[in-house]
């Protein structure tokens, strides 16, 4: 189905198996485990060496069709639904790495990943090394040959940073560190990762994919594109598996024994959400690239930072990567703290809640919430201000959007 659109993909994928009763959308498999036939055939299964489900944390039918899904839209090699956007970041990142290894990386993260690099990953012995991914010297130097991988989002949360994914991929191939991306902040459709150098793609689907925010998901992507030979921890297990180390190590040893699986129904809902989720961006994403430009020309707005706006510094890059519209995410700033605090509670119809790309548009001062654990001294160190707002643009009207920015500002 190469030559067919994004959506006539998405909406045609075939089930693995036919239905009995020929239903449209894929049953929810609500089981923990399948019977079989004969001793054999079970032990086949159990072995890896049939496609027969055995138990729903290592693989369940709902979810294979979920993963499917996302394979026909990407031409990716292989798909794994994990439970959460940050199961997905653990279960990729534990995959690679190895106590005495490093990973290289940016502070220019959302709050809950940088937690996992500067300190949970660090207490099992991985180095996390921070650096300007934007300034390629800067990563030549900091990765070595106990280097487990590159990693890093596609637009910074809630920075708006991009790097330029070709350039920095030449590096990672020249140096043999495989490119791990975060790629939430742009569905499939409009960002092809692949393209770029991407080897491995990270997505919390709890975004775009849900559907409104319905259901918390998240899914690893492996493009089969790293010579897994020059690999600090799957070396050699590449001798036996080639180009699909990578998902054999996650598929039949760390997955299964962390246990962060995606559950059957979350599958279902998420396989649903899938069948909008280009509409619903070509929505959001330009209304927020039209609320962006208008907030603009309120005097009590200091800046406005979206990547689609002409004269933002990663403009440019931006446009060769995501198009013209990147993201249905932009941040503003405000004088002070105080008066985004004041701004937040005189919303009436935006909501004052965490989370992107639900229906409905959300803001929320990531300072103090997302990044409200951390200290003055790291949150500036990250770049997250204290003036800051993050608007994640919905499905309102743009005018009925606007009319709200403007009455909450109107005290300011």
């Amino acid at each position: 189905m190469s030559d067919k659109s994004l959506n006539t993909k998405i909406l045609n994928t075939p089930f693995p198996e036919n239905d009995a009763y020929k239903a449209l959308n894929m049953p929810v498999y609500h089981a923990a485990a399948f019977e079989f036939e004969t001793a054999e055939e079970m032990e086949l299964a159990f072995i890896g060496k049939s496609p027969k489900h055995t138990y729903s944390r290592i693989a369940n039918p709902t979810v294979q069709y979920f993963e499917e899904r996302i394979k026909s839209l990407t031409g990716a090699f292989s798909v794994t639904a994990m439970n959460s956007g940050m199961a997905a970041i653990t279960n990729a990142i534990i995959t690679v790495a190895k106590a005495g290894g490093n990973i290289v990386t940016s502070k220019h993260l959302f709050g809950n990943t940088y937690s996992f690099f500067a300190y949970t990953l660090a207490e099992f012995g991985v180095e996390p090394r921070f650096c300007d991914l934007t300034d390629f010297d800067e990563v030549r130097n900091a990765i070595d040959d106990k280097t487990c991988a590159v990693f890093l989002e596609i637009i910074t949360n809630p920075q708006m940073e991009v790097v330029d994914l070709a350039g920095l991929s030449e590096i990672t191939r020249e140096k043999g560190t495989p490119l791990i991306a975060d790629t939430t902040i742009v569905p499939f459709g409009s960002f092809k990762a692949a393209s770029f150098g991407v080897d491995i793609e990270i997505v919390s689907t709890t975004k775009y994919v849900s559907g409104g925010a319905t259901s918390l998901g998240g899914v690893i992507i492996d493009y089969a594109s790293f010579d897994w030979t020059r690999s600090l921890k799957l070396s050699s297990m590449s001798k036996q598996f080639g180009s699909s180390t990578f998902t054999a190590k996650l598929r039949k040893e760390i997955h299964r024994n962390f246990g962060a699986c995606m559950t059957p129904h979350v599958a279902y809902m998420q396989t649903i959400g899938l069948e909008t989720l280009q509409l619903r961006y070509a929505k959001t994403s330009s209304a927020a690239l039209e609320l962006a430009t208008r907030l603009r020309q309120l005097p009590q707005v200091k800046s406005v930072n979206y990547n689609g706006l002409a004269d933002n510094p990663y403009a440019d890059i931006s446009k060769k990567q995501f198009g013209d519209c990147p993201g249905s995410m932009f941040t503003f700033d405000l004088s002070s703290r105080e008066a985004c605090f004041s701004f937040m509670n005189r919303l009436k119809l935006i909501r004052r809640a965490t989370n992107l790309f639900d229906n409905k548009t959300l803001a929320i001062h990531p300072a103090s919430t997302i990044f409200g654990t951390f200290s003055a001294d790291e949150r500036q160190s990250m770049n997250v201000s204290d003036n800051t707002i993050r608007i994640s643009v919905g499905l309102e009207s743009t005018d009925d959007l606007f009319a709200d920015f403007v009455q909450a500002l109107s005290s300011i």
